[in-house]
């Protein structure tokens, strides 16, 4: 005699459950071939299923991402316009004293409004930005650029040409001298 095997909690036979309103939740149901799950259905604030509710309320670009927000942590948005690469960094930034927001110190957790004026030290270039837009997530630098109007100075042309920090020793020169030593310790700042 054949002896099946139980089933495990939870393991509704991929029918999906009842949701507390007598609706069949099929997030737990297996998936069609084609991935989907079924219809989606909507009672108040509360989305039955695993389709995605409407764009307005969805992670779908800038049409959205300002709906209902009217304040933004800084090092999040920091990291989301791509003023710094990531939000530890941006948060690290905010601790050092380096970004300030209306000329008052921020940390990471303070709030930046549209119209606020930020100021940040970044790599050695100071970057003075007005928000013209929040955004909490990262998008794509043409969307970026959009969030705020940079009034950053422009950055120093770079030399190309390679200048060593001490002046070079003729090769087979030998140990530098006590005098040599000092003079590099100098120029090094030790």
């Amino acid at each position: 005699m054949a002896v099946r095997p139980r089933r495990k909690t939870g393991d509704h036979g991929g029918r999906g459950r009842l949701s507390s309103f007598g609706v069949r939740d099929r997030s737990c149901a297996r998936p069609a071939r084609d991935g989907s799950t079924g219809p989606t259905e909507f009672f108040g604030a509360l989305w039955v299923g695993r389709n995605t509710p409407p764009a307005s309320t969805g992670r779908c670009g800038e049409e959205c991402q300002n709906v209902g927000i009217d304040s933004v942590r800084i090092d999040q948005w920091l990291q989301a316009v791509r003023i710094l690469k990531t939000r530890s960094g941006a948060a690290a930034a905010c601790r050092g004293g380096l970004v300030k927001i209306n000329g008052a110190s921020a940390r990471p957790s303070s709030p930046v409004r549209v119209g606020d004026h930020v100021e940040a030290r970044v790599n050695r270039r100071e970057r003075i930005v007005d928000v013209t837009q929040l955004i909490a997530k990262r998008v794509d630098a043409a969307t970026a650029a959009e969030c705020f109007d940079d009034h950053s100075p422009l950055p120093p042309e770079r030399d190309d040409t390679f200048q060593p920090p001490f002046p070079m020793r003729d090769r087979g020169a030998g140990r530098p001298t006590k005098r040599d030593r000092r003079n590099i310790d100098r120029v090094r700042g030790r």
